[in-house]
């Protein structure tokens, strides 16, 4: 008795556990309105390059260092700084996080515009960032980090790993302006969904008039819940969405088959299913073999030359493949079982899953990337 006690209560906390893992805390699937990054862009100078910046053919390379030379009081041509090696003009870009205050670090990326082969070594000059109103949000500067290195012998053989042209500055730039918001002046805490779903946003309005105690929150579409910050709600809104954030919410998936054809990779959801069909699948492998021979005159022989002769061969072969039944309507592991029965590659089951979509059998959307 007491060992099918133990049994009993062993599978129902593994079917808590299962039914557990199969939710997702909100905040892993929805955003608060208002609450992003913004994104910042700025040109600047790298310097201190060991002959790898850019040649004479980026002009505005050295229009670039002529123009911060007359800002520092030195006065020099741009035709004069046309053979500069050591320099190397790139455009940086980084994020700005919600919220950021003036003096916060974040990090700034930096890629090459002209054709330096290297930013090894080099380090950026201080370089206004801005935001897509034309305001200056953030200033960068600091050496560069690669993750990678191009090494040049003198008889032109190169070494190369990862991309040199291409850096980064951790904490290299410098917040100088902050983005006026207020994410509560509309008096509504707005939550909206990552991917878009009828049946998952009416789940997270119902957990979430589970915690403020009323039908407040309303669904007004597939992706976003409207929750008015009256009361008691609106006197400590961030508490509330700290609570709101580890809601545990079940997402309802939709029949997905993903298809990267570059790559061969195939992506299936728990919900696919393939109603009843018969399938076959075959192979047309096509081999030509080119084979030269020479024909030269024998050793006796009064006249002659030689003669070069190209003898080819074509053969045409078919994998057997016959009809297979595929009993429907089938859940993902039937699916599964049934394409390998059939020997498929990943190239085979693009083909596959392509042919099922036409002709009706597969219930799921196919998404080709």
């Amino acid at each position: 008795m007491m060992r099918v006690a133990l049994f009993i209560i062993s599978v129902a906390f593994t079917l808590l556990l299962s039914t557990v893992a199969e939710a997702a805390r909100l905040k892993d699937l929805a955003d608060i309105e208002g609450v992003r990054g913004n994104q910042l862009v700025g040109y600047g100078i790298v310097v201190g390059l060991q002959g790898t910046g850019d040649k004479k053919g980026a002009l505005f390379t050295s229009q670039s260092v002529a123009n911060m030379l007359e800002r520092l009081g030195i006065r020099v041509g741009a035709d004069d700084l046309s053979k500069l090696s050591n320099v190397a003009a790139v455009l940086v870009t980084a994020e700005l996080p919600a919220f950021s205050r003036p003096g916060s670090k974040i990090d700034v990326t930096l890629s090459s515009l002209g054709d330096a082969s290297t930013l090894q070594g080099g380090v950026l000059v201080m370089t206004p960032l801005k935001g897509a109103d034309g305001k200056v949000y953030a200033v960068a500067q600091g050496p560069l980090s690669l993750g990678g290195f191009i090494v040049e012998t003198a008889t032109g053989d190169t070494t190369q790993k990862n991309h040199p042209t291409v850096a980064r500055i951790p904490k290299g730039g410098t917040v100088e302006r902050a983005i006026p918001y207020d994410m509560f002046a509309s008096g509504n805490l707005r939550i909206v969904l990552r991917s878009p779903d009828f049946t998952t946003i009416t789940r997270v309005q119902a957990a979430v008039n589970k915690v403020v105690g009323r039908n407040r929150a309303r669904a007004v579409d597939s992706a976003s819940v409207i929750l008015p910050l009256d009361g008691e709600l609106g006197a400590a809104p961030i508490h509330l969405i700290a609570r709101l954030e580890e809601l545990d919410i079940d997402p309802d998936v939709p029949a997905r088959v993903v298809i990267n054809e570059r790559t061969g990779t195939i992506i299936m959801g728990e919900m696919v299913r393939v109603s009843t069909v018969a399938l076959a699948h075959g192979n047309l492998n096509i081999s030509i073999r080119s084979e030269t021979q020479v024909s030269q005159p024998g050793v006796l022989a009064e006249a002659g030359e030689t003669a070069i002769v190209e003898n080819q061969d074509v053969s045409v072969g078919e994998e057997a493949g016959g009809l297979s039944v595929v009993n429907g309507t089938v859940s993902l592991g039937q699916v599964v079982d049934a394409l390998n029965g059939l020997g498929a590659t990943p190239r085979d089951l693009i083909a596959i899953f392509q042919a099922l979509k036409e002709a009706g059998a597969l219930q799921a959307e196919l998404v080709i990337m």
